[in-house]
């Protein structure tokens, strides 16, 4: 999209602009969308979200004004912050409402996450190679920019391709996600019921001591994730010499760490039995993380072919590790919160995740370079493990979900 933009004609000040007003409304929304689907429901809530993120994505790949590309942006945020949680929620409250509320939910937890994983890394691939398959130098570029007149460039293509992924996804929400019905919801249920479903939300970690440990390992998770996306592109292009192809090294190792990450989320339920409980699962997946941060800087200032494959598999190593914590944590989540606040819930944790690592990249940005950034991801990551040494109180049983229909 940064590339998209500048060749629109935007400002590198304009294009962080547009970025900001994507994360703005993301974290605006973050809460008050969860409380939204706990009160009208999952599936409607996933619907705008699609129809949002159509919205953004054709505004994004046609508009040409940097207005319309900013207000893509903010829509997108938006239809993120929507879609944060309420397809968990309605996983989780399908099984509650068929199998009991002590069913096994890792599994699908994990399967899920990994699936999300293996999509982004597919997606990472789509989206670079197919401008440069479209490129001005190709016959299939150059027809399609004497067919659209410069409406619709190279770098365009994968943003339209995903607005078709977008309207496939609406009409499997609609026919897959079935839920009970629901009693009507007037306009002023709705105002009233939002606000009691985010302050309910915000008190959970003061209430319980495990969603209090959730909440505060997802903030060192982000952390753990700015400092990687912050330093690895500039790592990879003082190795390769120049932007441009760091950058297309960057790409590959974003798809492998999105590859490790499937395979950790796949890996959870084995950890989890391996460790004896979700609990010990999340500590040594999270010492493992640990482990990759010290080894990207530990190798920081060496240019050796030994060190570089240090570093990647420390960089594989991070993302294996947090695929693999992330099923453990949820399921210790949903233990613990009622299916009324569950979307709630994923929203506070989400919002946690957002808000730290923008702390945190401000922070690993300001030191200086070489190991003293990834030291501190390392010991912030190394924090959030140790929160899990003592083992907790047992959940209490959540009251089960309303009746939903089979998915």
């Amino acid at each position: 999209m940064v590339l998209l933009f500048t060749e629109r004609g935007l400002a590198l000040a304009a294009v962080a602009g547009a970025f900001a007003a994507h994360s703005l409304t993301a974290a605006a929304l973050e809460l008050p969308t969860g409380g939204l689907s706990d009160v009208i429901g999952r599936r409607a809530v996933l619907v705008a979200a699609g129809v949002l993120d159509l919205a953004a994505l054709l505004l994004i790949g046609l508009g040409t004004a940097g207005w319309v590309l900013a207000f893509g942006m903010a829509l997108m945020g938006a239809g993120r912050a929507l879609s944060s949680g309420p397809a968990e929620a309605w996983y989780v409250d399908t099984v509650n409402a068929h199998a009991g509320p002590g069913a096994d939910i890792r599994t699908g937890l994990a399967r899920g996450s990994s699936a999300q994983s293996a999509a982004l890394a597919l997606g990472m691939l789509l989206g670079g190679a197919l401008p440069w398959l479209l490129g001005p130098g190709s016959a299939p570029g150059a027809a399609l920019r004497t067919a659209t007149s410069g409406t619709v460039l190279p770098l365009s293509v994968p943003a339209l391709l995903g607005a078709a992924v977008e309207i496939a996804f609406i009409g499997y929400v609609l026919t897959a996600l079935r839920e009970a019905p629901r009693p009507r919801t007037t306009l002023r249920a709705v105002l009233t019921g939002v606000p009691a479903a985010v302050a309910d939300g915000v008190k959970l970690g003061g209430r319980d001591a495990v969603i209090r440990r959730v909440l505060m390992t997802s903030a060192a998770v982000g952390t753990a994730l700015a400092a990687l996306e912050l330093l690895t592109p500039g790592r990879a292009a003082e190795l390769t010499g120049t932007a441009e192809s760091g950058a297309v090294l960057f790409a590959g190792l974003a798809a492998t760490g999105f590859v490790c990450s499937a395979l950790g989320s796949q890996l959870a339920p084995y950890v989890a039995r391996r460790a004896g409980s979700g609990e010990r699962a999340v500590l040594v997946s999270l010492a493992a993380g640990v482990t990759g941060l010290l080894a990207l800087g530990a190798t920081v200032t060496s240019s050796s072919a030994s060190a570089q494959a240090v570093a990647v598999a420390g960089y594989a190593l991070v993302y294996l590790a947090l695929g693999a914590a992330g099923p453990s944590e949820n399921e210790l989540l949903h233990r613990r919160v009622e299916g009324s606040a569950r979307a709630t819930a994923l929203s506070v944790q989400s919002l946690c995740l957002q808000l730290v690592a923008a702390a945190g990249g401000l922070a690993v940005g300001a030191l200086p370079a070489g190991p003293l950034p990834w030291l501190l991801a390392a010991a912030v990551l190394l924090a959030g493990a140790l929160l899990w040494t003592r083992r907790p109180a047992p959940a209490p049983v959540p009251a089960p979900a309303a009746e939903t229909g089979g998915g």
